[in-house]
């Protein structure tokens, strides 16, 4: 495992993290963005459905997590970065889908990230490329600190707030480091 100057903001569907990364984007940091949402928004582009492009859960999530990998493979470790979602994200995605989260736990710990924030939930709000219900974005939050946390991260929790507040705690934290 190797240490990165990369920052992690991961949150549940509909907690926000589209949104701050964007607006931290235009304050100039690096990021990149979630890898499914592109993945998914791409193959609806081409015609295929959102149940279509999620029916094969195992193969779904599979290439997601290694699209991660591939991804987290070629950044630089010294640059800062902001991953809008992270390898471990995949562990809290495999337990929701049912899936056996070995893999995705053994694939995690490739590199160390500096800081993880989780945002905290809004109100729900579903979209072209979400399958995911209240419920199901309930327990996606508490799966996603428990894999974090499990790989041994104290989890920055960013609570609801005006967005440009939310990117400001944000800011302030990654300028501690």
């Amino acid at each position: 495992m190797s240490d990165t100057n990369w920052y992690v903001v991961t949150g549940a569907p509909s907690s926000g993290k589209t949104t701050v990364v964007r607006e931290l984007e235009k304050l100039g940091y690096r990021v990149v963005h979630e890898v499914a949402r592109d993945y998914i928004e791409t193959r609806m582009q081409q015609g295929q459905t959102l149940e279509g492009i999620r029916a094969d859960k195992r193969s779904f999530e599979n290439w997601i997590l290694d699209a991660k990998i591939a991804i987290e493979a070629e950044l630089p470790k010294d640059e800062v970065i902001i991953l809008d979602r992270a390898i471990p994200d995949s562990i809290a995605y495999f337990e929701v889908a049912g899936l056996d989260t070995n893999v995705a736990i053994q694939k995690s710990p490739r590199n160390r990230y500096k800081k993880v924030f989780l945002l905290d939930q809004l109100p729900y709000q579903s979209d072209r490329a979400r399958i995911e219900d209240t419920q199901t974005a309930v327990r996606l939050d508490q799966g996603l600190e428990q894999s974090y946390r499990m790989l041994g991260y104290e989890i920055v929790r960013v609570k609801v707030m005006p967005v440009r507040e939310r990117v400001k705690f944000v800011v302030r934290e990654i300028e501690k480091e």
